[in-house]
């Protein structure tokens, strides 16, 4: 167990040091001179030097990596050219937003989609299981934008149950804050609970072929008992693989639901860094949506090892 977290830890480390290089150098290597776009055109020579120096744009590369990759380590990732305030501060500001609008869609997703697929495996071959993964499938196909545009016109517009979009700070009304994360949420977790019906019916019809279902029912439990108290769990694995990606996805890809429900979170700051050509913010923003999709894909690994015995045993 202990080998088997040591490699993953270490293999963290690795993704962050690579994915940051290659951030850095993609975004070094984009034409234009930040500088000139910050001050216009009509900015003279010796104000563009003057600013490239402030900025650091006149250091060799290397220098710049080095600075750039030990600043973070001390949690300085810079400070925003156009907002002119600390990049580590805005990210986390939008984040009171995107990563509680995360964590309701993945909450919404698990408790639909999960139930869906248990329910259509125990139905597996009948009209209910036909049913469910019809409903699934358009769920997947549904762009989450649409559905995020229908449910405004149904809650928002006709029943005015809640808010057509933007946001109140937390510390002014939770309450109303909730509200206003609502139908973005459950705009993001169609397509997710759709995806993880799909899986976990699959694995769960894989699992039922297995010889230890066939001892358990053969000791007196019925098919469902038999895939309820033995089946879930060992079809966790690859919908545990699904939970990981889905929520990195949705820390990282909220930037169309967040501009249709008007969201200060982190996908408008980074859709409005890239607009103003802030290269300082777009990678401060692009590094920590790495950290946050490898963490999660660390943890995923880490409830591998909790789900699976066979890993406690064996460096895997």
């Amino acid at each position: 167990m202990s080998l088997y977290l040591a490699r993953r830890i270490a293999g963290f480390a690795v993704t962050i040091f690579v994915a940051a290089l290659i951030i850095f150098i993609l975004l070094d290597l984009l034409p234009g001179d930040p500088a000139r776009f910050i001050l216009g055109i009509n900015a003279t020579p010796e104000a563009v030097a003057a600013l490239r120096t402030q900025m650091g744009l006149d250091a060799p590369v290397h220098e710049r990596f080095i600075t750039w990759v030990l600043d973070m380590i001390r949690g300085d990732f810079g400070m925003s050219q156009t907002q002119r305030l600390p990049v580590a501060q805005l990210i986390w500001d939008r984040m009171a937003v995107t990563l509680p609008l995360s964590i309701l869609a993945m909450v919404v997703s698990v408790a639909v989609g999960l139930p869906i697929g248990i329910l259509a495996a125990m139905r597996r071959g009948k009209p209910t299981d036909t049913t469910l993964m019809v409903l699934a499938q358009t769920g997947i196909a549904v762009p989450n934008f649409w559905f995020g545009m229908l449910l405004t016109l149904l809650f928002a517009v006709t029943l005015r149950w809640l808010p057509t979009g933007g946001f109140v700070p937390w510390h002014e009304d939770p309450g109303a804050a909730l509200r206003g994360l609502i139908l973005p949420g459950l705009a993001l977790a169609l397509p997710q609970a759709s995806i993880l019906a799909r899986v976990m019916r699959t694995a769960l019809v894989d699992v039922t072929e297995q010889d230890f279902i066939r001892t358990a029912r053969a000791k007196g439990l019925t098919k469902s008992q038999a895939i309820l108290r033995h089946g879930v769990r060992n079809a966790l694995l690859p919908v545990l693989t699904i939970l990981g990606l889905q929520f990195a996805y949705l820390i990282a890809g909220t930037i169309i639901v967040e501009n249709v429900f008007y969201l200060p979170g982190l996908g408008r700051l980074i859709f409005t860094a890239i607009s103003e050509r802030d290269l300082v913010l777009v990678r401060g923003i692009t590094i920590a949506l790495v950290l946050v999709t490898t963490a999660t894909m660390l943890a995923t690994d880490l409830c591998y090892a909790l789900v699976d015995p066979r890993l406690k045993g064996r460096g895997a």
